[in-house]
């Protein structure tokens, strides 16, 4: 008999179709989040769970006595509560690698929006403010030639790496918990330390994943390290960041601009200040978004879930869970 499958999101046909093959679906695909009561209905007979972000905590597992796998579309998995997952020796898998390109690609959309001011002067042009001789109130930071700082080199950090160095002939730096002779021998780039890359650094991408060790890895402290003229970009977590500091060196002039995809809170509140800052690009963490390689990240997850319901090793196991 097949094992039955709980899907609480939209995919795409061809995902649904490749797991109908070996499982039976059950399933939600209304825009609101499925109601807890009703989850815990639908998790009771399931073997196994494909989600995007849902929170798997002690609870919620409480109600699934069956559940043998969780595979979640998505790199992170913060929303796993990993002891009681292993405790009850669940399997739990990730979407990593299939996105690189792509959230590397948002990286530079942030570097070139913030240091040219796009989404500001788009909104200049469009309130009609434009007039002949503006000149110097529409300049901007030049992204090539600039030395770029990298937190996390991973293989996202390596496509952001590569994009600068070969595309925009940047000089990169990077910092991580341990080095990568391999992508510092292939890309040109230079391992360094945490206070010398920030202090350095015209342009400084956070992509450290979140963890106990890089909850508000920068704050007060960090801004106030680097150059005034310097330029923060974040695609990691929200968290790895000290939301309030950010505001606070935004304002003061410590930092020139920020180019955020994360928040501490997501979405973020309609009042919060970082929307009503002109140095502030903001985004709504959209870094793997876009049609092939969401359909790619699905269908991988899909496989990872098959994989772990049939007797097979899941391609993606989270390292915790291993």
């Amino acid at each position: 008999m097949k094992p039955t499958v709980f899907i609480d999101r939209k995919v795409p046909a061809e995902v649904e179709a490749y797991i109908a093959e070996h499982c039976i679906i059950d399933k939600w695909e209304e825009a609101a989040p499925i109601p807890r009561t009703l989850l815990h209905e639908k998790l009771a007979k399931a073997s196994g769970l494909l989600t995007a972000g849902m929170k798997i905590d002690a609870e919620l597992l409480e109600h699934a006595p069956h559940l043998k796998v969780v595979s979640s579309i998505s790199v992170g998995y913060n929303h796993f509560d990993l002891a009681a997952m292993k405790e009850r020796g669940i399997i739990g898998t990730n979407t990593p690698h299939v996105l690189n390109d792509t959230v590397a690609d948002l990286a530079f959309a942030l570097i070139l929006g913030t240091a040219r001011r796009v989404a500001e002067l788009d909104r200049y042009v469009k309130d009609g403010q434009w007039k002949s001789g503006d000149g110097i109130k529409l300049f901007g930071t030049d992204v090539h030639h600039a030395k770029l700082g990298i937190i996390g080199m991973g293989r996202i950090g390596e496509a952001v790496a590569r994009r600068a160095k070969f595309g925009f002939d940047m000089e990169v730096v990077y910092y991580n918990r341990s080095r990568k002779p391999e992508a510092e021998e292939k890309l040109g780039v230079k391992y360094s330390e945490l206070h010398e890359l920030l202090a350095s650094s015209d342009f400084v991408v956070l992509l450290a994943p979140l963890t106990a060790a890089t909850n508000k890895l920068i704050g007060q402290n960090e801004f106030n390290i680097m150059k005034p003229s310097s330029i923060f970009i974040n695609i990691s977590r929200g968290q790895t960041v000290d939301e309030q500091a950010l505001i606070e060196a935004l304002q003061s002039g410590s930092i020139a601009a920020a180019g955020l995809d994360v928040y501490e809170k997501e979405p973020i509140d309609a009042d919060h200040p970082f929307l009503t800052m002109a140095n502030v690009l903001t985004l709504p963490h959209i870094g793997s978004a876009t049609t092939q390689t969401r359909f790619d990240m699905a269908m991988l997850a899909a496989q990872n879930l098959v994989s772990a319901l049939t007797g097979q090793t899941p391609a993606c196991i989270v390292d915790e869970l291993k």
